[in-house]
């Protein structure tokens, strides 16, 4: 009787560890031996109540609205009115890297889904589709492009694509690097269709690209393009410096553009955006060709090196635009004008952070519009694009575009040219870790001057003062407080429009506009 018993409990300690064996296996196949990384998604989420003085009187306006405060979008200020409205935004992106090619080829997709709260329903459109019910086609395509990687260094880019007019990979650097280094998106800041080539390593970045901006006709020259050209040095470890190069032909004579605004150098978007109007031309057809060449610097960019920072560029721009007359090209205007910055910061604690900085910039004006046939402003993409230039790392909120937007692009200076009068301007600000990592606060101070006054006006564009107070819940998710109050110059006190177009709007007829102000608290999330 025992010899049975033990010869059952040996078959059945032998069945237990077969069993085991069995399981372990099983696990084994299941799981995969490696993560599947072919497809990757990323995403930014913001959503934001917004309370200010200011709006567009413009009842069609319920969607986006960009361009300059006082400016053609019919942005202003009042006394006794004020809003308050949440506003909403997703942007997703899409990565897809097949093995197929070993890593050296991928595509890439993102999105933009943006909406203010209870705007509209069952409808379509951008910028829309917030309401009760909800149900409406807003997805916008942002950029649809491939990266192809012959080997560690090049790279090329083709399709609708990030266009920064910095020398670095859009796509695999910070957005804080961007806003401090090459042209700082002050001039190209935007979306664009074409293709660009870069070789990047730890000495140096290179890049060339077109991009087709219009195409129009595409039985005839009626397009717009621009070609690209950037080459960056680092020459110690701590400073960098670069050029570039740009060139643009337009043949659209408006054509395109940005809904009925059209685009181009006499279009009504340069009095949406804040840009000079060449209103000299009338609608008469014109051609031009624009180059700008400029150079930049920077110490330190990643501030990591050591407490000191600091970044610069000049950019100067040139051309001619010919206007027809009476069956021939005759000289319409010369262009020639420049810009120059200079940021320097200090890092005074243990993060980067914990920093005060002062930012300057300079664009030059003309003041005599078209009379001596030649024009000594600035011209950026905001000519062109809507907007395409956004200058939003000074550090304000009215005086300046900051990033904190989502349907609502409208300060005072939307454009270096400040309408071609010309800017003198800086801020100034102040950033401490009030717990490392964690809680942060910032005071902000900014001013601007026209180098040219217009007609009844002066030259003190305004004055603003901000502050923020941050809390990081978690890493890359937030909750922000933001503030902001601007004192507006002896600037809008001209209510002429023989230069360019209206400073402070239509609703002004003397006197200054009422000053802005806003106040707004943001929720933050980048997913991955």
């Amino acid at each position: 009787m025992k010899k049975i018993l033990w010869i059952l409990s040996l078959i059945l300690c032998l069945g237990k560890l077969h069993a085991q064996d069995e399981g372990k296996d099983i696990f084994k196949d299941d799981l995969p031996k490696e993560e599947n990384k072919e497809l990757q998604f990323f995403a930014f989420f913001i959503s934001q109540g917004v309370t200010s003085n200011f709006y567009p009187e413009n009842v069609f306006m319920k969607g986006q609205v960009i361009g300059r405060l006082f400016g053609d979008n019919t942005t202003q200020t009042s006394k006794n009115k004020t809003t308050r409205y949440v506003e909403q935004r997703l942007i997703p992106f899409f990565i897809y890297q097949p093995k197929l090619f070993d890593g050296k080829a991928l595509l890439r997709a993102s999105f933009e889904i943006d909406f203010t709260w209870g705007d509209a329903s069952y409808g379509a459109g951008g910028n829309l589709g917030g309401a009760i019910s909800g149900d409406f086609v807003n997805l916008q395509t942002q950029n649809v492009e491939l990266e192809l990687i012959p080997n560690k260094y090049w790279k090329v880019n083709l399709g609708l694509m990030r266009m920064f007019d910095t020398p670095y990979n859009p796509y695999r650097v910070y957005v804080d690097k961007m806003l401090q280094t090459g042209y700082r998106l002050s001039y190209w800041g935007t979306d664009a269709v074409g293709i660009t080539a870069r070789r990047d390593d730890d000495i140096s970045n290179l890049k060339v690209g077109f991009y087709q901006f219009y195409e129009n006709n595409i039985e005839e020259l009626d397009d717009v393009f621009l070609l690209e050209g950037h080459y960056q040095r680092k020459i110690t470890p701590l400073w960098k410096i670069g050029g570039s190069i740009y060139h643009l032909q337009d043949r659209a004579n408006g054509e395109g553009g940005v809904s009925i605004y059209a685009q181009g150098l006499n279009s009504k978007l340069n009095g949406y955006n804040g840009t000079f109007r060449f209103k000299d031309f009338g609608t008469s057809p014109y051609k031009a060709d624009i180059t700008w060449l400029g150079g930049y610097f920077s110490r330190n960019e990643d501030f990591i090196m050591d407490r000191w920072q600091m970044t610069g560029f000049f950019n100067y721009n040139l051309g001619q635009a010919k206007v027809a007359s009476e069956g021939a090209w005759v000289k319409g205007a010369d262009i020639g004008g420049f810009s120059a910055n200079a940021r320097l910061a200090y890092r005074h604690g243990q993060t980067i952070n914990d920093y005060i900085s002062i930012d300057g910039i300079y664009a030059s004006g003309d003041d005599n519009a078209l009379e001596d046939k030649k024009y000594s402003g600035v011209i950026t993409g905001n000519t062109w694009g809507a907007p395409a230039g956004i200058f939003v790392g000074t550090g304000t909120y009215l005086l300046f575009p900051h990033a904190n937007v989502v349907n609502r692009f409208t300060p005072v200076v939307a454009d270096l040219s400040n309408m071609g009068y010309g800017l003198t301007g800086f801020s100034i600000k102040a950033s401490k870790d009030i717990v490392p990592h964690r809680l942060n606060a910032k005071l902000g101070f900014g001013h601007a001057n026209s180098n040219v006054a217009p007609a009844g006006g002066g030259k003190v564009i305004g004055s603003e003062v901000n502050a923020s107070l941050s809390y990081n819940l978690g890493p890359f998710m937030s909750v922000e407080l933001h503030g902001a109050y601007m004192k507006l110059g002896n600037f809008y006190e001209s209510n002429d429009d023989s230069y360019s177009f209206d400073v402070n709007g239509t609703a002004v007829t003397e006197g200054r506009p009422t000053d802005p102000w806003t106040a707004f608290i943001v929720y933050k999330w980048l997913l991955f």
